[in-house]
């Protein structure tokens, strides 16, 4: 009795040509120092810094590419072009980002100091001390009044247009018209809420409440596009499991959807909050300009960061251009320790994986 031996497909080592050749690995980084040596070579003859750049980027991806097409062929040179571009694109759009937080860092790391964050401008003549103080407490009011207005109404109306609204013709508009507030310039939010005071209040009536009623016109629509997000991608299972074990629907959604979602609302929030901290033009408008701290958003002007930075470096003196790029660093700070907490807030909230 004979044993038939099985014979399957030979392992893929034994057949070459269906194995592509590759660029060894340090292809890329020897093409790179040669494009470096061009584009230094090129500064050198006299070109400018940004056309040696231009030109050793240039180089690079011609190189590579045409030393990839000649080893790993047509797929694999386009896949190195491809790959070329997109990390050019990334380092494009570094560049912009790089050089702001060098320039805020450089003209304005000097003028930070104790006395800079804990004094205001009330009677500041000349070269005597000064700071952001009043601004820094306007801001932080001011900001944290229009997220009191704006989160509930932007959270409130992103359930509706998600839960009980699906194939309505009303959620369809409130949709359009957050789509279109999305993209109402800052400006015209500061003309609306002078506009509501004067017919309200006063035609003399500034405070940090306006200040505050004209930025949630500009966070609502980001809190309710965001919170919208969030809300569909919590899974139609859940909702029905719920509904399945005769939970109600308003029970449904505050004790399964917002928990679930609850780390992408709250990142949402932040990044709305972050996006109006800086708005300058509506707080200018109805807020008004004050050198002393107001803790009352519903009486007297109030000033704010932008404000302060926009009317310091209108003075075109050294030393409000100092501390304008103070305070402007101190605002990038801020927006920064904001993004940066909304990412934390959203990793620790983030639903379980798996």
């Amino acid at each position: 009795m004979t044993t038939l031996e099985k014979s399957g497909p030979a392992p893929i080592e034994s057949h070459p040509d269906l194995v592509k050749a590759r660029l060894p690995r340090w292809a890329p980084s020897v093409v790179g120092l040669i494009a470096v040596s061009f584009a230094a070579l090129c500064w050198l003859l006299g070109a400018s810094l940004a056309g040696a750049v231009v030109l050793g980027a240039l180089g690079y991806v011609v190189a590579l590419t045409s030393w990839s097409a000649i080893v790993e062929g047509r797929r694999g040179a386009v896949d190195r072009l491809v790959t070329s571009l997109v990390w050019g694109s990334f380092a494009v759009a570094m560049v912009p980002l790089a050089w702001l937080l060098g320039t805020a860092v450089s003209r304005g790391a000097d003028t930070i100091n104790v006395e800079f964050l804990t004094y205001e401008m009330r009677n500041v003549i000349g070269d005597a001390q000064g700071g952001i103080y009043h601004a820094l407490i306007g801001t932080l009011l001011v900001t944290i009044t229009a997220a009191i207005i704006s989160v509930p109404i932007g959270v409130f109306t992103a359930i509706y247009v998600v839960e009980y609204g699906k194939r309505n013709r009303l959620a369809k508009v409130v949709t359009f018209l957050v789509d279109v507030m999305t993209g109402i310039p800052s400006i015209v939010a500061g003309l609306f809420a002078l506009a509501l005071f004067v017919l309200l209040v006063d035609p003399a009536y500034r405070s940090g409440f306006a200040g505050s009623v004209a930025l949630s016109l500009l966070m609502i629509p980001t809190v309710v596009r965001s919170t919208e997000e969030m809300l569909r991608l919590v899974p139609e299972d859940l909702r029905e499991a719920s509904y399945a074990l005769g939970v109600p629907k308003w029970r449904t959604i505050t004790k399964v959807v917002l928990p679930t979602s609850f780390g992408g609302i709250v990142t949402g929030v932040v990044l709305a909050i972050s996006r109006v901290i800086g708005e300058t033009a509506p707080l200018l408008i109805v807020a008004g300009v004050a050198d002393s701290v107001n803790t009352n958003v519903f009486s007297e002007r109030m000033q704010t960061l932008p404000v302060f930075i926009f009317n310091q470096y209108s003075l075109a003196t050294d030393k409000s251009r100092a501390y304008a790029w103070g305070g402007a660093l101190v605002l990038i700070v801020l927006v920064m320790a904001l993004n940066l907490i909304a990412r934390i807030i959203g990793r620790i909230f983030a639903p379980a994986k798996g």
